[in-house]
């Protein structure tokens, strides 16, 4: 990046990284200097960055001290210069033992004219740095000089700190080439601010790391190290494997499937007593929804937990609720904390009543189900709690020291954020379970760990460094997009679109804004790293591999019977290039990809970027054609004896592959078969009852209709257009 307006060859102070884009080519130069093949080719691989100190000793002299850094913070000599313009010895890692003198001059004073020309105004008025460099022959065997000049040059309509270096090699050949350095971001809290005349400066990011460097030594991130697995391994331990396997729940858990799950009169899912159990429920189930319409009589419940009944005495709930969202309406377990209780199956209760509690409303259902249930708080299990927020403090707290008192290498911090976020996924906020499958999570690790390679080569390597020397202030630009994008279940998921899918926009409000805003934000940050991006030259790099990418993408969409799914983990490995740039912004993005990538490999593995039309419905209507009843409101005659009663409806049409119909009768499958009409002699005529129609071909139901009906009273309702 440029340098700030105010930036000058006074003060070098600062942070870089060498742009190879904008720079020429080293290696020759490298090769003039007697560096070896290996060495030149890990220099031409790695990220270069210089750590720059510019100031005046007590007599007025400066001095400049430059630490050179390779990727993952490996560090190279110390390139220490006083302006005396008086040989002095020194050693280089990479040169080996050298001759240097430096001093300030004006730049017409140098007989070199590649040296002098290219600088800006203020560089020419101020002088440039001119420092001479040449091998100690006599100790290193090797004859080359370099003249080189620093100062502030115009690059790509940018201020940016350059260095033009003529090099004489060991047989005479002159090598001409220019640096230039991208500017690493100033910290915020370690800096000069000035407002019309108050001036002051903050200097809180230099003292606390002072005050902390002793924390900062590599033994003491082995012993966190250690400490940390033993104590997430407790964690862990407590969370999820003190309680027998077989008493957990998911959120989803109930005793009853959607429409003709179940089977005919629900034989494939009554249990063959009513005994009581216990068992055991995660944390934050009043977050689980369904995705799609669930038909409950004549309702319909969409984007809520599905819960039916409760508010009898009993607090009784009907066999298709969601357990753990009906034991938290109960008030038997926590929310937050989940928990254990018991459960007492009932048979073929009525009139289920709707109940508001504990931040969950349930609806009612006013006839007959095969399976319901009660739930109680005595259970004979213990370590019943929920431990995901705890071990989420723990973590956090973790990431936090990691950048503030610890402070690894950029390299180390990387694979720390990498390990905690995928771990605490897996194991605590939406593990493979319940319990935690430990072996599909470190066979999912494995994959993962080469992609956070990528991410690291791409993107972070040029960003994280930049903010070693603000750890505060990165803790906060990484930490807390990093631990929303970590917790997208419980962040970004909870807004109301969850797939970019044509029927998802659609269907739920306040998606279509959500999408809206979503994308003004994302084309914002486009825009702003495409600026960032052209002022350093990349620009028709990236193109050319986004619009290579971008075809590839078009192919898979354009593939039959499949249609193409970008998942929040894929987004993240798409955008993750785009932010390999020492800005604020960058580090900010770089966090949340994190963030999301590790949520959803962890939480749903590596899921394929093309699904089927069906993975993408789950339970939704699949478009079939809708029989139609004969029995309607109109011809329905309710002075027949209910027992005498018979509905009736359509044939189903020729050529179209159907064989049978599929009846549902109070949401229970109550026929299956040939017929065309179905009597109602065996139904309760106290209670309503609700009929929805499917055609079916070899036992398999296409959609079925809305409800129609029939009220005790005799009143016949017409079912609604559309499936249900």
């Amino acid at each position: 990046m440029a340098v700030p307006a105010n930036f000058n060859v006074l003060n070098l102070t600062g942070k870089f990284e060498l742009n190879k884009k904008l720079s020429d080519d080293g290696e020759p130069m490298l090769q003039q200097q007697g560096v070896g093949l290996i060495t030149r080719k890990a220099i031409g691989l790695a990220s270069v960055f210089l750590e720059v100190k510019h100031y005046k000793d007590d007599d007025g002299v400066e001095h400049i001290d430059v630490v050179p850094t390779l990727t993952g913070g490996i560090a190279g000599s110390k390139d220490k210069r006083k302006f005396v313009w008086e040989e002095t010895e020194a050693e280089g890692t990479i040169f080996g033992p050298m001759i240097i003198k430096t001093r300030r001059v004006k730049a017409e004073e140098l007989d070199e004219e590649y040296l002098t020309k290219g600088w800006t105004e203020d560089t020419y008025e101020h002088g440039v740095i001119h420092a001479y460099t040449r091998s100690d022959t006599s100790k290193s065997g090797k004859t080359w000089t370099a003249d080189a000049t620093w100062g502030i040059e115009e690059v790509n309509g940018g201020r940016r700190y350059t260095r033009h270096v003529h090099l004489t090699g060991p047989n005479g050949d002159v090598l001409k080439n220019r640096l230039v350095y991208d500017y690493g971001p100033i910290p915020s809290l370690d800096r000069l601010y000035q407002f019309r005349h108050l001036r002051f400066t903050l200097s809180l990011e230099s003292k606390f790391s002072r005050s902390t460097a002793v924390f900062a030594a590599p033994w003491v991130l082995v012993i966190l190290g250690a400490a940390y697995i033993i104590g997430l391994s407790f964690f862990a331990r407590a969370q999820s494997f003190l309680t027998p396997s077989g008493s957990y729940l998911r959120c989803t858990s109930s005793f009853w499937f959607d429409k003709d799950g179940c089977g005919i009169d629900g034989l494939q899912c009554l249990p063959f007593n009513y005994s009581s159990f216990d068992f055991r429920c995660p944390a934050q189930c009043n977050n689980v929804i369904l995705q799609n319409p669930r038909t409950v009589g004549d309702q319909q419940m969409a984007y809520v937990p599905l819960v039916v009944g409760g508010g009898d005495a009993n607090h009784t709930y009907r066999g298709d609720s969601f357990i753990c969202s009906a034991a938290v309406q109960a008030g038997v377990i926590s929310s937050s904390r989940g928990g254990c209780a018991s459960l007492q199956l009932v048979q073929n209760f009525t009139n289920f009543i709707p109940y508001t509690a504990n931040g969950l409303t349930s609806i009612g259902f006013p006839t007959i189900f095969p399976i319901s249930y009660t739930l109680g708080r005595s259970t004979s299990f213990s370590h019943c709690d929920d431990l995901r927020d705890p071990a989420l403090g723990f973590n956090a707290a973790i990431t936090f020291l990691l950048f503030t008192v610890f402070r690894p290498k950029p390299l180390v911090l990387f694979w720390c954020l990498v390990c905690i976020g995928f771990w605490h996924v897996t194991l605590f906020s939406q593990p493979l379970g319940p319990p935690p499958q430990i072996s599909i999570g470190f066979g999912t690790f494995l994959p993962a760990l080469f992609v956070a390679y990528m991410f690291w080569r791409t993107a972070f390597c040029f960003t994280l460094p930049s903010f070693s020397k603000a750890p505060i202030e990165s803790a906060f630009l990484y930490l807390l997009p990093y631990w929303v994008g970590v917790l997208h279940n419980l962040t970004l998921d909870e807004l109301p679109l969850s797939r970019l899918t044509a029927s998802d926009v659609t269907k739920r409000s306040g998606a279509i804004a959500v999408l809206v805003v979503g994308l003004i934000i994302i084309t914002a940050l486009l825009v702003n790293q495409a600026r960032v991006i052209r002022k350093t030259g990349w620009l028709p790099y990236y193109l050319g591999w986004y619009i290579l990418g971008g075809m590839v993408m078009m192919i898979l969409a354009l593939l039959p019977g499949v249609e193409l799914r970008i998942h929040h983990y894929i987004l993240a490995m798409i955008l993750m290039p785009l932010t390999g740039f020492p800005t604020r912004l960058s580090a900010i993005c770089q966090g949340l990809l994190l963030g999301l990538f590790l949520n959803g490999t962890a939480a749903f593995g590596f899921a394929s970027i093309v699904q089927t039309p069906a993975q993408l419905l789950l339970d939704a209507p699949i478009g079939s054609i809708l029989p139609t009843f004969l029995t309607n409101s109109t011809n329905y005659n309710g002075s027949i004896s209910f027992s005498q009663q018979i509905i009736s409806w359509a044939a189903f049409p020729e050529g179209q592959g159907w064989d049978s119909y599929a009846l549902l009768v109070d949401d229970v499958e109550r026929y299956v078969g040939a017929a065309t009409n179905y009597s109602l002699t065996a139904l309760n005529a106290t209670v309503p009852h609700f009929f929805r129609l499917a055609f079916s071909n070899s036992g398999t139901a296409g959609d079925f209709t809305m409800p129609a009906v029939l009220w005790p009273n005799g009143t016949w309702v017409d079912a609604l257009p559309g499936p249900s």
